[in-house]
């Protein structure tokens, strides 16, 4: 496979993407917390622009994949600016796919430029998750060792490597909550969940449902399904599913 392109973001974070020329609205799929645009949903995503002739944009958030920086340096806000610097490089309207944390990056483009933004498809999408779900599930040791030593590592289900939680991921996180206050999308919303998702269960997609503000909004579970998320029948509802926006 040929090398990714990058782009320099105003923040000046170099940032790897690759995109696919075609027809409007581009699709932009904004990955989740420490994975990369080479993950089976972008991949399969990629392939079905392709044959669609459809506009398509994967890319690296910086300390990810392919693109420069520490993962440890980085926080949500860094991650939602990489991503707005990378849909500045489409012209006309974005229907966003994303993908556990890449849900609340999604969500926070779409607060930040609305009128862009013509449909938004979250799978297992996590808004503020770095609060609700981290630092909420904190026991006293953990929060006395964030702000001691200014991380904390827990195991991680999807690599022998832990998560290294640092003190700035959840501080600036706190910056960043779109479940806090009215929460306006004015287009075509769908959300994908698995009942059998451990990480970010049910509940979560039901508080979003009920949170935000749409003319034309719907919520899916798929009993069975995990986090991943990336079955060969989760993979084809999620394709249909982009189809019935971008149609809508």
């Amino acid at each position: 496979m040929s090398d990714p392109d990058f782009l320099v973001t105003p923040e000046g974070r170099r940032i790897a993407y690759r995109l696919t020329d075609g027809q409007g609205p581009a699709v932009v799929f904004c990955g989740g917390f420490k994975s990369d645009m080479e993950g089976t949903k972008a991949l399969h995503l990629q392939a079905w622009a392709e044959r669609s002739g459809r506009a398509f944009l994967r890319f690296d958030y910086s300390g990810h994949g392919q693109s420069e920086g520490a993962f440890l340096e980085g926080a949500i806000g860094d991650w939602f600016e990489d991503a707005r610097a990378a849909c500045g490089l489409l012209a006309g309207p974005l229907v966003l796919v994303g993908s556990s944390m890449g849900g609340w990056i999604s969500l926070l483009l779409a607060r930040a430029m609305p009128e862009r933004i013509a449909g938004f498809v979250g799978i297992a999408a996590a808004p503020d998750f770095t609060e609700d779900s981290m630092w909420t599930g904190f026991n006293a040791a953990q929060r006395e060792a964030l702000q001691r030593v200014g991380q904390v590592v827990m195991p991680s289900d999807y690599s022998e490597e832990p998560y290294i939680i640092t003190r700035r991921l959840i501080e600036e996180g706190r910056d960043r909550l779109v479940l806090r206050e009215p929460l306006d999308l004015p287009f075509p919303v769908r959300l994908l969940q698995g009942t059998a998702d451990e990480d970010v269960p049910p509940s979560v997609a039901l508080r979003l449902l009920d949170h935000a503000v749409s003319p034309d909004m719907r919520l899916t579970l798929v009993k069975g399904a995990d986090h991943r998320f990336s079955t060969p029948a989760c993979l084809s509802l999620m394709e249909a599913t982009l189809e019935e926006v971008l149609a809508a």
